[in-house]
């Protein structure tokens, strides 16, 4: 038997209010539906509505003229109406109700995906993971500050006391000098709370002086936290003398213990890597700059959001600090690319989709601009061996071309909104993006089946 709650409601809270629960409830019983109805009256609401009776509807009918908390019913098909309607027609209130589909928010979804897998982490995976998530903001604001400066001309900065001289010291000499720094505390942070702080930004610090780069303020990040983490464990203090580990004993320790480890032993061979992985990357060939390119986007659409996603994104980033910035664009390009093809599927292949995908197409345009890859993943979780493919295919094509193009990103995230100060060619950049969309959206096209 089927089963609906309902809510009844008037002006006055006296004749119609009653009126309607009665006719819903006849209604009910002629049609074989379970009703429970719930006035709200002048004397407060009566037959009132548990936990229970909702979660086991089937859906929910709101017949009122004032209003009605609809946040406990979240999930259910909700028919609202006018009280007198449920007076003067009831029952095709009841078979309206039943007929409608269970809402889906798309965006929620999306966002619950993503808080999810965040919850998931554990590991160095999550550590690092919460030092990139402190390390991004500064990128941004430093990548802005000094895309900001180009305005005036890619050498304006150059001539002091003007104001690209200064949003340049802002965001290259400031939030881009914190960027390591920053990333190696919290990382240590994640691992040994507070206590890590001091040494993971010393030693990201010591990764920016001796060349090492963010692959040396991650590894700082690590010696920095597991430090602290086993210092905590074998040094034991009496009482008396506890209050002094967190301001004395673990800062000064840790420090030395990670500051001469970055000095001997990791600066000089990481600065090495670092050295040469830049050099490559600033000479590569055409041929070399695609194949990377295609790379990329194939890691950004693998998992969409996921460790390889997060491993491709998070090494982009961190050459933004070593002057690098075509891996950035290419990484941003072919993250968006995914929703943003499957946007455009939904619109060219509709009888591939059903309705409720189809409404899910038109958030996941917002999201593929906003460059939230995560927006592909319902679609994939319903078809991941179709789609998956494809948007992989996609975001290859899109991270070749603009690998190709030779284009680049100051700021690493923003999507369109900061194409037109961040992204060295935008003309080209959306035409990388756009391609790539295509090409998602024919294929998904051509592996498909039609809904009959």
């Amino acid at each position: 038997m089927k089963k609906i709650v309902a809510v009844t409601a008037c002006p006055t809270g006296i004749a119609h209010t009653y009126m309607a629960a009665e006719n819903l409830e006849m209604a009910g019983k002629e049609l074989n539906v379970a009703i429970k109805v719930e006035t709200q009256g002048s004397i407060g609401a009566e037959n009132q509505l548990t936990e229970n009776d909702i979660k086991e509807a089937d859906a929910v009918i709101i017949a009122a003229a004032t209003k009605v908390d609809k946040s406990r019913f979240e999930g259910k098909p909700i028919l609202e109406v006018p009280v007198e309607e449920a007076i003067k027609n009831p029952k095709d209130l009841i078979e309206r109700a039943l007929k409608m589909e269970k809402p889906k928010n798309y965006v929620e979804k999306v966002e619950k995906i993503h808080e999810e897998r965040a919850s998931q982490r554990t590991g160095a995976y999550k550590h690092l993971m919460t030092g990139v998530s402190y390390m991004i903001p500064f990128v941004v604001a430093g990548g802005i500050s000094i895309a900001l400066s180009f305005l005036w001309g890619y050498k304006a900065f150059q001539v002091q006391g003007t104001l690209p001289a200064a949003l340049m010291q802002i965001g290259s000499g400031a939030a881009f000098a914190l960027m390591v720094p920053i990333l190696s505390g919290f990382l240590a942070y994640s691992i040994a709370d507070r206590p890590g702080l001091v040494p993971g930004m010393v030693g990201g610090m010591l990764a920016v002086s001796t060349g090492a780069g963010f692959l040396g303020g991650i590894i700082s990040g690590f010696l920095a936290g597991y430090t602290v983490y086993y210092l905590k464990k074998t040094i034991k203090l009496p009482k008396t003398m506890e209050g002094l580990m967190p301001v004395l004993i673990l800062p000064v320790l840790s420090t030395l213990i990670v500051g001469l480890l970055m000095i001997y032993v990791v600066g000089t061979p990481m600065k090495t890597i670092m050295t040469g992985l830049t050099n490559w990357l600033k000479g590569m060939g055409s041929t070399n700059a695609v194949i990377f390119g295609a790379l990329l986007g194939l890691m950004m659409a693998f998992d969409m959001g996921g460790p390889v996603n997060k491993t491709a994104y998070t090494f982009a980033t961190g050459l933004l600090a070593s002057n690098v910035f075509m891996p950035m664009a290419a990484v941003m390009a072919a993250g968006m690319t995914p929703p943003l093809g499957l946007a455009l599927a939904t619109v060219l292949f509709r009888n591939r989709f059903t309705q409720e995908e189809r409404e899910a197409g038109k958030a996941a345009w917002v999201l593929g601009a906003s460059f939230i890859t995560e927006g592909a993943i319902p679609f994939a979780a319903a078809d991941p061996f179709r789609v998956i493919p494809s948007i992989m295919v996609g975001s290859a094509v899109t991270g070749a071309l603009s690998m190709l193009f030779h284009i680049e990103l100051r700021a690493p995230h923003g999507g369109i909104f900061v194409i037109p100060i961040a992204i060295s060619n935008p003309l080209l950049y959306i035409v990388a993006i756009l391609v790539g969309m295509v090409v998602t959206a024919l294929i998904i096209g051509l592996l498909k089946k039609k809904i009959s």
